[in-house]
């Protein structure tokens, strides 16, 4: 697929290096009577980390733009006209996997008939640890449990979110540490494993509609999405870019458009300390956007497979930055921010 966004770097000013001078608040607000923790930067939402029961896994969500933009889908939390209401599990931005010990927690949703809720596994919230807001940078720690359907713990899950601003660049670390308290195996699955959905205006242009299918076997019909409205186009670190980003490896990929006016790109990095680095990438013209690095098999096909296993008592840490641009970002300014993280 062919760009469909001219791209002016000399538009996208040095403002974006500029650290420390006037910088802006960032404030946590614990709403956890409400199943949420909101993120303000100056006073205004960023993004809220939200755990409410019905989705079946702690998310971030909504993610807004500098400039006041929506970025992620509405769909199944709110209702927006126009909107796709596919893959009810795609919410917000979220870590987890197709298959831990046969369990599925990356397609579990409402939508998931009580008879089959067996087969898959759900992310539970437990605590907040930490709240930590701050001139420039705030900090968020939480735990969760990855749970079967009988509530039995596979995982415990410490995960700490460090939210920053750089000039035009909003920023989230996610430094996520999973420790098996029984033996555990990731087995090579598609549907993994650090996402997001996003909005329809960042979906890429499509002419066809296409049928996906999960690893259930399922199959969901996903409509052409029309030039009109859609303005997404990818681009990896490898120079790849348009629809063919899906199933290569790359240490980053952005994602960029036009979102009510506003030019804004999102950019998710990999870290090199990531089992599987650099990672395979999820990436979808529909709207979905994940990296991951332990389902290897179907992206190279077959050539490579990852069954990645925790004994009992075993941790594993998954590290990764998602940098959101109001303006287009030059390749240069992109990878001295990535290198900055992976240091």
């Amino acid at each position: 697929m062919k760009s469909i966004l001219i791209r002016f770097p000399v538009l996208f000013l040095s403002v974006v290096m500029v650290t420390g001078i006037n910088a802006q608040q960032i404030t946590l607000v614990d709403k956890s009577d409400e199943k949420k923790i909101e993120v303000l930067i100056d006073g205004e939402l960023f993004t809220a980390y939200i755990f409410p029961e019905t989705i079946m896994k702690p998310v971030l969500w909504p993610l807004i733009s500098p400039g006041g933009n929506t970025l992620t889908r509405n769909y199944p939390l709110k209702k927006k006209a126009g909107e796709r209401v596919d893959h009810p599990h795609h919410v917000g931005i979220w870590l987890n996997y197709g298959n831990v010990n046969g369990l599925d927690f990356w397609n579990n949703s409402e939508a998931i008939p009580k008879e089959k809720r067996g087969e898959f596994g759900t992310i539970l919230h437990k605590s907040v640890e930490k709240l930590e807001s701050g001139a420039g940078k705030a900090t968020l720690a939480v735990k969760a449990a990855w749970v079967n359907s009988r509530n039995d713990t596979l995982l415990d899950e410490e995960t700490k979110f460090v939210f920053s601003v750089k000039g035009n660049v909003r920023i989230i670390d996610r430094e996520t540490k999973l420790t098996a308290l029984t033996d555990v195996l990731f087995e090579d699955n598609k549907e993994g494993m650090f996402g997001m959905r996003v909005a329809r205006e960042l979906e890429l242009p499509e002419e066809k509609p296409l049928k996906l299918v999960d690893s259930h076997g399922t199959i969901t019909k996903v409509s052409a999405s029309g030039s009109s409205d859609a303005t997404g186009n990818y681009l990896s670190s490898e120079g790849v870019e348009g629809a063919g980003v899906w199933g290569t490896r790359a240490k980053w990929m952005e994602l960029y458009g036009k979102v009510n006016g506003e030019d804004v790109a999102i950019v998710i990095a990999d870290h090199p300390g990531n089992v599987g680095y650099p990672t395979y990438w999820h990436a979808r013209g529909y709207g979905l956007f994940a990296a991951n690095p332990l389902g290897q098999k179907i992206f190279s096909n077959g050539k490579k497979e990852l069954n990645f296993k925790l004994k009992k008592g075993e941790s594993t840490t998954f590290n990764y930055r998602v940098m959101v641009f109001s303006g287009i970002p030059t390749v240069k300014e992109i990878n001295k921010l990535v290198a900055e993280y992976t240091r």
